[in-house]
């Protein structure tokens, strides 16, 4: 870990934090002082990322399927309950969608994607934000991608929707600011995750020859610059969109 971001005594739930950059964003938070609890809805995974995780602080796991909301507000009951709250939340979880053109993508997939990708970060923030007016405070940190800025060919399900992110971000910073919620978006190029095995080797070449950097992000990148926005150091941006493609992004 590089510099340690204050988060002593701060409550956060990470979506899909059982592995990838979800959990890289966890062991971060717990390294500066965060106590977390993953949302996911493989709970094998999640408990065993939670008990790795409580090796060096507090470690909870929620099984839930964010892409239903009355799943996700019995989620922030439970997570309420055993934390005492949620100063943070960081929606993270995503799929990628089938690495194929428009006129061939299935509907079916299509909504797949749009609503893990898109509409469970509604959900979320919907179901968390208000915790967060309560107490006049909070830092929310939407995972986006550089597709939602670039529009990957034969991706459009998971551009679109990471697209829809960043303007719902917007949005919602907008929305929050007068109390003292940060709302903002990080805009990754591709990290080699588990979310590459849904993806073909035409496709991750195709990625990686736009990066100028000449390799993939590592997730402790992200993790790092999800720290510092989910901190009260970050007391004045909101609605923003924080690029870590390696030089890929022109805006």
């Amino acid at each position: 870990m590089g510099n340690k971001i204050d988060l002593d005594g701060k409550l956060a739930v990470i979506t899909g934090g059982a592995q990838g950059i979800g959990y890289a964003i966890a062991e971060r938070f717990i390294a500066s002082g965060a106590s977390v609890t993953l949302w996911d809805r493989d709970e094998t995974l999640m408990d065993a990322s939670v008990s790795k995780l409580s090796a060096n602080g507090k470690a909870f796991g929620c099984a839930v399927d964010v892409t239903t909301p009355d799943a996700v507000m019995d989620a922030v009951t439970q997570t309420r309950d055993s934390m005492g709250g949620i100063d943070i939340l960081v929606c993270n979880a995503g799929i990628a969608g089938p690495a194929v053109p428009v006129l061939d993508y299935p509907v079916d997939e299509w909504n797949k994607v749009i609503n893990l990708d898109l509409n469970a970060v509604f959900y979320c923030c919907k179901a968390v934000a208000p915790l967060m007016v309560e107490q006049n405070y909070g830092r929310i940190v939407n995972i986006a991608s550089i597709a939602g800025k670039e529009g990957n060919p034969n991706a459009s399900g998971y551009s679109a929707a990471k697209a829809g992110v960043i303007g719902f971000t917007k949005s919602l910073g907008k929305e929050l600011a007068k109390h003292d919620i940060a709302v903002n978006c990080i805009t990754p190029a591709a990290a080699r995750t588990a979310i590459f095995d849904q993806i073909t080797q035409q496709h991750i070449d195709f990625m990686l020859s736009k990066i100028p950097r000449e390799r993939f992000v590592l997730v402790e990148e992200i993790a790092a610059m999800a720290a510092w926005l989910s901190s009260a150091e970050n007391s004045f941006t909101t609605a923003g969109v924080f690029d870590i493609s390696g030089g890929r992004a022109t805006y």
